[in-house]
């Protein structure tokens, strides 16, 4: 039955089976994603290396935002940032939109930043799907989506320059890949 669903949710993504998946095993639970290497390639490549690197290994969800995202990717416990490699350029507008349970590339003000950072989308926010500015969508949420509502639900607090950290921190504890 879950093997069942599993296919489901990859048909409904539009993969095939062989896609690349990867376990986000978190403070809260387990989440699995699908990446789209299809529609973007160079996202995926990029998100592949870090998990690889084990660069997301200890970060922290240092941006919750219930009703919009939850955003990781950059910062230890302690605050401090990790090192990242060069800036990739944007991939919005390849057909992914940032739906619910959608993983999109976090960057600055200038679209072509994106490095490690990342964000899952707790609800459908298509206004950040255009092309030339938008954020790019490169993964889906197949396993695990009441750890991404648990983590959403965490109390937050302004500390610093982080506006919306958590209370409690909610940390990945390793990122690898799944066969």
């Amino acid at each position: 039955m879950l093997l069942r669903l599993f296919v489901l949710a990859l048909l409904a993504f539009g993969l095939s089976a062989h896609a690349q998946k990867v376990r986000l095993a978190t403070s809260e639970g387990d989440i699995v994603v699908v990446l789209d290497a299809e529609k973007a390639p160079k996202t995926v490549a990029n998100f592949v290396q870090y998990v690889k690197a084990g660069h997301y290994d200890g970060v922290i969800f240092h941006r919750i935002i219930d009703g919009f995202m939850v955003q990781t990717g950059g910062y230890k416990r302690d605050l401090s940032e990790k090192p990242t490699r060069k800036a990739i350029p944007l991939e919005a507008g390849n057909g992914l939109s940032n739906v619910r349970g959608s993983l999109a590339m976090a960057r600055t003000s200038d679209p072509n930043s994106a490095t490690s950072q990342f964000f899952i989308n707790v609800v459908d926010n298509p206004r950040l799907d255009t092309a030339g500015g938008g954020y790019a969508v490169f993964g889906q949420v197949v396993e695990g989506m009441e750890v991404v509502d648990k983590i959403k639900a965490v109390p937050t607090q302004e500390q610093g320059v982080f506006k919306n950290l958590p209370v409690t921190p909610v940390t990945i504890r390793k990122a690898t890949m799944e066969k």
